[in-house]
């Protein structure tokens, strides 16, 4: 499986939102279209942040992306993968590279929340390094502290 992992470019627009809105009725079994209005526009939405896309054989099958909340912590959003891709490693290597990205832009710490019965969420992030550090809202909450550069 080649994948390729590319920063967001206008023409990811549709394919993008179309992504991560799918995997959003995916879990919850409907949509709330007031919840997302940074998908109208990711360009400007994330025009201080890294939104990355993930292609295989030109159709785009995965999204993450990093915003700054301070001048120490980055938060991870937007995360999806295509379901049918799910469990190969693609939201991995998404994860990977924000994660060295958020390093070299001098972050002390990535931080993102998840709805807390989505168990499958919870046990990907754990897996890969980040601490549960509390519930709120029903929500749960994780940190990954970064090595000082």
């Amino acid at each position: 499986m080649d994948i390729s992992i590319a920063p967001f470019r206008p023409e990811d627009q549709a394919e993008a939102k179309s992504l991560v809105l799918a995997g959003l009725v995916g879990h919850w079994g409907w949509l709330d279209p007031t919840k997302n209005p940074d998908l109208e526009d990711i360009a400007a939405a994330y025009a201080d942040g890294l939104f990355l896309v993930a292609r295989q054989d030109g159709a785009l099958v995965g999204t993450g992306a990093l915003l700054a909340r301070s001048t120490e912590v980055a938060e991870l959003v937007r995360m999806s993968v295509a379901v049918s891709l799910r469990r190969r490693g693609i939201g991995r290597s998404i994860l990977h590279r924000l994660i060295v990205e958020a390093a070299a832009r001098g972050f002390k710490r990535v931080v993102l929340e998840t709805t807390q019965t989505w168990d499958e969420v919870v046990a990907f992030y754990l897996r890969n390094g980040f601490r549960l550090t509390h519930h709120a809202g029903g929500d749960a909450h994780f940190a990954f502290d970064l090595e000082p550069g």
